[in-house]
């Protein structure tokens, strides 16, 4: 038994050991093993981390996108349309790439596919955006968009991803475009990975401007980014044939904002763009989240001032797509709101009709004061009135108002003519960076004012523009302008050399501006001063400038040259005789060039002399709502809207005649004799003078030292009452006016106190605080000293044509003073009245007594009646000519307000040309104005479509 028991355990222990070395005991083990662990494993992702991991693959495959509201028309008074909308097609762009791929990946997948769309996109004839806040300049130069400092450098903050231009070092804050372009290139940690040096600077701000936009998205997983909006259907359908390589890539449905009589109505309605980074980042918490980084917003004018109104509220759809971008699922969908419509209080027709009304009256002055000479000094003229212009100064406006465009005369397919002045400027120029450098580094340099006038030219612009303008280098903070070396430099009695080295010794010089920071002597930072002129100079679209209007000047460039270029460019339609006659001689540059203004073949905006721009406000004196409001010159801003035309916008930025510069809200100048009404209700008011009180006009007024002359002087006026001071403009009377309101209890004169009740009675007129015109207006100022000269407009009077709008208007319904409207009503999309818009009324002038109102409105009757420019205009109408000296080296602005008719105003209007000349040319704008308003009939007779006639010049304003 106990042998049988110890033969079992042996058998037992045979085969357990047979078991224990066989593999399939070690793979039973294994497979126990890896099953307990994927269970524990599953248990672990399914059952412990199951929602979180659910909600990360959520979030993976869920993708939001914004539906763009539409934004709500605008309209005149008569339902005219003004600004709408087009569908178009945008290009949009997911970031290809995976957030764990290092940058130098990222930035070499991104970039490639960006490649090919802007390829396709210039193929084409269309842009990419080009929102960023760097752009070129007409030499290919990169420079910042923003014009104000603060938005500089809020602009630089959001480069470098900080939340305040406070954040920035010095350095930062004074980088140049060409910094922050080769910072956002070459960057190893947020650079985009681009051949900043050894690519075009177009192609390279093209690329950042998509990048940046990318980058703003934060290149979020399935959120999309627009690279190019506005996009033709051949665009589109070339991107969509290329989608298999084109990763990320689509096509979206958008709408593009349009605006009719784009020029005529640019000042007042403005334009749209996307928000810039500046824009968003002052925006609240609570409005961000109802905003993204890609709206479009109002940048100017009524698209700016009702943005709000006319936005409208995004839609948003939510939906779940596969790993390739294939929609799976439609989760939920909200529908957009569209923006409400605005309506205008302006009558576009009359709008039209003014805004040619100053253009052709314009070019009628230019035409009478036109010379064919090259050069004149407006120093030598005997009064304002007798100031010529001198072709040369219409043929160098060619080019520095970019009429035509001088990059393009060393093309390969240039003109002849452009060909010979390319030759001839490359010589020049060569010579003047050669001169200026030997200047600079002349220590015994001639002092500035015995150089010649040409060279005294360019060492003022190294000092004045480049080195202080443009670079801050010489930094016009730390100057000391009462300092005596600087006022030998300024009088030209030392030369820049001398000039600069005193400046360095001074501390004027901002050394972080230059190549370097630090330096060890004076003789170093004038040298890296020298280093830096030099290599500026060589690329300065300025400088170019600078030489070609010296070389137009002295005649080495002919006038004929350029007008030929007129037609190589293509600026006018070619024609063949007048082409071969400039080539050949036989055509008169100075004959062709005033047929041309004459038939406003070539405008007074495209010239910008002076004259060359103007200001009118139209308004209903009974309602102060504004019937017309026109700025001139104009600009396109279907070329500034949706994806903004940056070389049109640097052409106008850089141009002449301060385009964005609204004429009718923003210029200020003197009023002049059209204050004389403020002065009369004073002084009726205040009893100095009554109806019967009469001035005995001399000539010169001889009470205050020095003694001011009448406009009449040497002759005189005689006995005026202030009706007749009114009708003649009499300076003498209104200086009595202004002494009288000055003088105490005791009868002695105190200006301050003249001043004063001066100011009261302007400031009832509304002329203390701006017009309530709901776009961008200066800020108005009452003279606040001089009260004999006050009461002529002068002293320190300065008003925009639309506060001296308000003030007439004011004048015609004899003391109510409107709070002006541009706005009508508001409607939703369905045309309902969302809100009804009504100008304000901020004062009524129960001071002034009804014989007073009698007594300034004939005066101002008499004015016209007694004007030859008045005659046969089949209404009655009152008015007040003005005019304001800005220097004797300047034609005088001409001002001119009224309205009409006289008896029951139904229209009060004031007009500015700036530097006009005369205020006649003004009152026949005012004249005309009335005349188309009432007989439509008449327009076609007076708006000619050339150079208006002019009537005989009155001195009396």
């Amino acid at each position: 038994m106990k042998e049988s028991i110890k033969v079992r355990l042996k058998q037992l222990q045979r085969i357990s050991g047979r078991i224990f070395r066989s593999r399939l005991l070690v793979l039973m083990g294994v497979f126990c093993l890896t099953s307990s662990m994927l269970v524990c494993r599953c248990f672990y992702l399914q059952i412990i981390k199951g929602e979180e991991y659910a909600e990360e693959y959520e979030l993976r495959i869920k993708k939001t996108e914004e539906i763009k509201a539409t934004r709500g028309n605008i309209y005149d008074r008569n339902g005219n349309l003004l600004a709408y909308n087009e569908l178009a097609y945008s290009i949009t762009i997911e970031d290809p790439t995976s957030s764990d791929s290092p940058v130098s990946e990222r930035n070499e997948t991104i970039n490639a596919i960006l490649e090919q769309v802007l390829e396709i996109v210039e193929e084409n004839g269309d842009s990419v955006i080009n929102s960023f806040g760097i752009t070129l300049d007409s030499s290919g130069n990169y420079q910042f968009s923003q014009t104000n400092e603060t938005q500089r450098l809020r602009f630089v903050a959001d480069v470098y991803g900080y939340s305040s231009a406070d954040d920035l070092t010095d350095e930062q804050k004074n980088q140049t475009a060409d910094d922050i372009t080769e910072y956002l290139c070459t960057d190893e940690i947020y650079g985009y990975g681009l051949d900043y040096s050894g690519s075009d600077p177009g192609y390279i701000l093209d690329m950042v401007n998509m990048r940046y936009a990318m980058h703003l998205n934060s290149y979020q997983k399935y959120m999309s980014t627009t690279i190019a909006t506005g996009v033709s259907r051949e665009t589109a359908a070339a991107v969509m044939e290329n989608k298999d390589v084109l990763t990320g890539v689509d096509i979206a449905e958008d709408s593009v904002r349009k605006y009719t009589d784009s020029e005529v109505f640019s000042s007042i309605i403005g334009y749209t763009g996307q928000i810039s980074e500046e824009e968003y980042s002052a925006l609240s918490d609570e409005e961000q989240e109802n905003r993204s980084r890609t709206d479009i917003v109002g940048k100017s004018g009524i698209e700016k001032a009702f943005d709000d109104i006319l936005r409208g509220t995004n839609g948003e759809t939510t939906f779940y797509v596969d790993n390739v971008g294939n929609v799976t699922e439609t989760l939920s969908t909200t529908e957009p709101t569209a923006g409400n419509d605005l309506w205008l209080t302006i009558d576009s027709s009359l709008q039209n009709s003014v805004y040619q009304l100053v253009e052709e009256k314009l070019a009628g002055i230019i035409l009478s004061k036109l010379q064919n000479v090259l050069t004149y000094d407006a120093s030598t003229a005997e009064d304002s009135s007798d100031i010529i212009i001198p072709v040369g100064d219409a043929y160098y406006s060619m080019i520095g108002n970019s009429v035509i465009d001088y990059t393009e005369f060393g093309d390969e397919d240039a003109g002849e003519a452009e060909q010979e002045v390319y030759g001839i400027f490359m010589e020049k120029r060569a010579s003047v960076c050669e001169d200026i450098m030997e200047q600079l580094s002349d220590s015994d340099a001639a002092s500035n004012d015995s150089l010649t006038d040409e060279m005294q030219d360019y060492m003022d612009y190294v000092c004045d523009t480049v080195l202080t303008e443009n670079t801050g280098i010489l930094d016009s903070g730390a100057v000391d302008y009462s300092d005596d070396t600087y006022t030998e430099w300024s009088q030209g009695n030392i030369s820049l050399y001398a000039y600069l080295n005193y400046a360095i010794s001074r501390n004027w010089i901002n050394t972080v501006n230059l190549s370097g920071s630090s330096y060890s002597s004076s003789a170093e930072i004038y040298q890296a001063i020298l280093d830096y002129v030099e290599e500026y100079i060589e690329s300065d679209s300025g400088l170019d400038r600078l030489i070609y209007e010296n070389l137009i000047q002295d005649g080495t460039v002919t006038g004929a040259q350029i007008c030929a270029i007129v037609y190589e460019q293509g600026v006018l339609d070619m024609d063949e005789d007048l082409y071969g006659g400039l080539r050949a001689g036989t055509v008169s540059a100075y004959n062709w060039l005033c047929d041309r203004i004459e038939n406003l073949d070539i405008t007074p905006g495209q010239l910008a002399l002076e004259p060359c721009s103007g200001g009118a406000v139209v308004t209903d004196p009974g309602s102060g709502e504004v019937l017309s409001c026109v700025s001139y010159p104009g600009y396109d801003n279907n070329r500034l809207a949706n994806t903004m035309d940056t070389d049109y916008y640097n052409d106008l930025v850089s141009g002449m005649n301060n385009i964005f510069y609204n004429r009718a809200t923003q210029e200020k100048t003197a009023p002049g004799s059209t204050y004389k009404m403020v002065s009369a209700v004073a002084a009726l008011t205040e009893g100095v003078i009554d109806s019967g009180s009469t001035v005995y006009c001399s000539g010169e007024f001889t009470k205050v030292t020095p003694s001011p002359k009448c406009w009449i002087y040497p002759n005189a006026h005689g006995s005026l009452n202030v009706v007749g001071a009114l009708e003649h403009s009499c300076n003498d009377f209104f200086y009595e006016v202004g002494y009288r309101l000055a003088a105490d209890d005791d009868g002695i004169y105190d200006s301050d106190l003249g001043t004063d009740t001066l100011a009261k009675y302007a400031e009832m007129f509304g002329l203390g605080e701006t017009s309530g015109i709901e776009i961008t207006e200066a800020e108005p100022e009452i003279s606040d000293e001089y009260a004999v000269q006050s009461a002529i407009g002068q002293g320190t009077n300065n008003f925009t044509v639309s506060q001296l709008a308000r003030y007439v208007s004011a004048v015609a319904n004899r003391g109510t003073v409107y709070s002006l409207t541009l706005v009508d009503k508001v409607t939703d999309s369905a045309g309902d009245i969302v809100k009804d818009y009504e100008a304000e009324t901020v004062n009524t002038m129960d001071e002034v007594s009804s014989q007073t109102w009698d007594l300034v409105q004939e005066g101002m009757e008499q004015m016209v009646s007694s004007s030859a420019s008045f005659d046969g205009i089949g209404f009655t109408m009152a008015g007040k000519t003005g005019t304001a000296q800005q220097s004797s080296l300047h034609p005088d602005h001409g001002l001119f307000v009224g309205y009409a008719p006289a008896d029951e105003p139904e229209i009060a209007a004031a007009v500015r040309i700036t530097h006009g000349y005369s205020s006649s040319y003004a009152a026949e704008i005012g004249r005309d104005i009335a005349r188309i308003y009432f007989d439509a009939d008449e327009k076609d007779g007076i708006i000619t479509g050339k150079a208006a006639e002019l009537g005989s010049v009155s001195s009396g304003d």
